[in-house]
């Protein structure tokens, strides 16, 4: 057992599985305790380096493109603190460290382990019922479904329609971009009606707006990921793709695009939809002018 145990967290690789074990204290992100304990296994690691500092040092690992649907639904942009795949670690356990990564490495290179995407997800995800509180409002995934409740903060339209239900089924992918603190961050959920039809975050009803705390915010990510990990694999839709470095990277799936027919009649119904909204009162003049024209563009 090759083990090291840091403020930041745990790391404990046994031969065939690294254990990373969030630490307790409050300096660590809110979205890796919340994540809890990740059980990697050998087959999904593409690699593992500990980088030195003058104070600290990190441990890093990098997983084989596509055996993580955390890093696919997050396409990379979880903040450094958040990533469950990094330990930061200090000055005088750096030989642990070494010595921790050593391990991992020669267990890979015994085992043959490709560096190649892998065409199925091998870690899980999150488990499910899995449900969080946003700034827009609070969505909630049972394995099989997602709704979305509005917040009293949401915009008109979206209160307007509802709470959101949306079958696994309908689904075609999981756009998510986090809160930074200085931009609005949004996840939304694309279905084979709304993927050509890309209404701005705090309009759209199939998307949460993430304007408020950075920290809360995040944690949207844990139903991303556990949506993800029940769709259809990237390398089934020609997601995984090599950037100019030769280095495997998450590219956005093509969006699946209705016949012509098809496309006409949500539209029609989109906008019949709308100028319901703004004969009830629901809409003034100028939003349901202002939602109208970006249904447009958007089709």
């Amino acid at each position: 057992m090759a083990e090291i145990i840091q403020r930041d967290g745990t790391w404990a690789f046994d031969g065939t599985t690294v254990r990373i074990t969030p630490g307790l204290h409050r300096s660590v992100p809110l979205f890796r305790q919340t994540y809890g304990e990740v059980a990697v296994p050998l087959e999904a690691i593409s690699g593992v380096a500990f980088e030195p500092e003058r104070k600290r040092g990190r441990l890093r690992m990098r997983l084989r493109e596509g055996a993580d649907p955390l890093l696919h639904a997050t396409g990379g942009r979880l903040p450094d603190p958040a990533d469950p795949y990094r330990l930061i670690v200090d000055v005088d356990r750096a030989g642990v460290a070494e010595y921790v990564a050593e391990e991992i490495r020669r267990a890979l290179l015994l085992d043959q382990i490709p560096k190649e995407p892998t065409k199925t997800y091998l870690l899980p995800g999150p488990p499910v019922p899995v449900s969080v509180r946003s700034s827009d409002g609070t969505v909630s995934f049972d394995g099989t479904r997602v709704r979305i409740d509005w917040a009293d903060t949401s915009d008109r339209v979206k209160r307007a329609t509802g709470p959101r239900i949306i079958g696994v089924g309908d689904l075609v992918q999981v756009e998510w971009l986090p809160n930074s603190g200085y931009e609005d961050g949004f996840m939304r959920f694309v279905t084979r009606e709304t993927s050509f039809s890309k209404l701005p975050p705090e309009k759209d009803p199939y998307a949460l707006d993430l304007w408020g705390s950075t920290r809360r915010d995040l944690l949207t990510a844990l139903v991303a990921t556990a949506v993800t990990a029940r769709l259809p694999h990237p390398s089934t839709r020609g997601d995984l793709a090599y950037d100019e470095e030769g280095s495997h990277r998450p590219r956005p799936p093509a969006a699946a695009v209705p016949p012509p027919a098809d496309h006409h009649d949500v539209l029609l119904r989109r906008l019949r939809e709308l100028g319901e909204l703004h004969r009830d009162g629901v809409l003034t003049d100028e939003e349901f002018a202002m939602t109208k024209a970006a249904v447009l563009r958007g089709f």
